[in-house]
């Protein structure tokens, strides 16, 4: 079993993997250390797609088995992709972006971190957001 730190760092390296065979060979690694992974894309003015990556990291999660359809597992990872778009908004007022939303379970831990690129034309900055929810290991 892992600490909310390992599975931080897990959904830290999935964000990060630069293209679409990297994340799915990142997540067969994870799946062998016994940690569960799932990536999605998300763009566009990220101040007003708060509903968006909450939904998104929720479906992602529900479909790839990170969490079943139920009321906590959905609230603990709206939760956790809530707090790493605070993060993220700072640096995003005024500016379209793009980039992944990765979220990693081990047991209990639940990460979520949103990695991206925001700005405008070739004028960017690099933005990431982490957050954690803790969800009863059934």
């Amino acid at each position: 079993m892992y600490d909310s730190v390992d599975v931080a760092r897990a959904a830290i390296g999935l964000a990060i993997t630069p293209t679409r065979a990297d994340e799915e060979k990142f997540i067969a690694q994870l799946r062998e250390r016994g940690i569960k992974g799932v990536a999605v894309d998300i763009g566009g003015d990220i101040i007003n797609a708060t509903h968006i990556i909450i939904e998104r990291a929720i479906i992602a999660s529900r479909k790839a088995g990170l969490i079943h359809e139920e009321h906590a597992q959905d609230g603990a990872v709206a939760g956790a992709a809530r707090e790493a778009q605070a993060q993220v908004i700072a640096k995003a007022t005024g500016l379209n972006g793009g980039g992944k939303i990765a979220v990693c379970r081990s047991g209990e831990h639940v990460s979520v971190c949103i990695f991206m690129s925001i700005g405008m034309m070739y004028l960017n900055e690099v933005v990431m957001g982490l957050g954690h929810r803790t969800l009863a290991d059934k």
